[in-house]
């Protein structure tokens, strides 16, 4: 039987970003479905004892752009490690996202997460502004109008509201967070074991 992916994602993560093509490609490798949730990782850290990038030390912020700047390397993926548009305001977007996996699936609500993080790490755009985020949502193949317009329900906030509060009671404390059934695989540096999980289960 198939595996399942809760993928518990930042919209202003790098380390998401720089692991969205990847789980992408390993969930297609071994058939497995993929859901993802673009949760309010603010509320997470402060439920789970984690520090906003601005709060943590100096050490280990500096520490954080040298591993940006070696995962970046190794991986071959482009990343600004200090963009001009970080963070983002996730207010309009991880609605839209979820307003389209909950309306048209996982498949385009996985893409239009992943053209967001994009446009922060990659191509200095600024997801937050509407007219940027419009532009983002027809990029991926969506009626701009339409997504916008769904993602503007108050329903959807309401959704990632709940959907934050499971991550948390589900043990999740940083993006990206891969859960397969009870197992938690924090990090983009763990999907080698993702894929071992994958390729044999229990």
């Amino acid at each position: 039987m198939a595996e399942h992916i809760d993928y518990y994602a930042s919209l202003n993560s790098p380390w998401t970003h720089l692991g969205a093509a990847r789980i992408e490609a390993l969930a297609a490798k071994h058939g497995a479905s993929l859901r993802i949730y673009p949760v309010d990782f603010g509320t997470v850290f402060a439920g789970s004892g984690g520090l906003p990038l601005p709060k943590r030390a100096p050490q280990r912020q500096a520490y954080r752009l040298m591993e940006l700047r070696r995962w970046r390397d190794f991986l071959g993926v482009p990343i600004n490690v200090e963009p001009k548009f970080f963070p983002s305001s996730e207010e309009r977007s991880a609605p839209c996202v979820i307003a389209l996996r909950e309306t048209q699936g996982d498949a385009p609500a996985i893409r239009l997460a992943h053209r967001v993080l994009k446009a922060v790490w990659q191509d200095e755009l600024n997801p937050g502004d509407p007219a940027t985020l419009a532009k983002l949502i027809a990029e991926v193949g969506l009626d701009a109008d339409a997504v916008m317009q769904l993602g503007a329900e108050p329903r959807w906030t309401e959704r990632r509201n709940a959907d934050t509060q499971t991550a948390l009671a589900r043990g999740v404390f940083g993006a990206p967070s891969y859960v397969i059934g009870d197992e938690i695989f924090w990090g983009q540096d763990r999907l080698d074991f993702v894929e071992r999980k994958l390729a044999h289960g229990a």
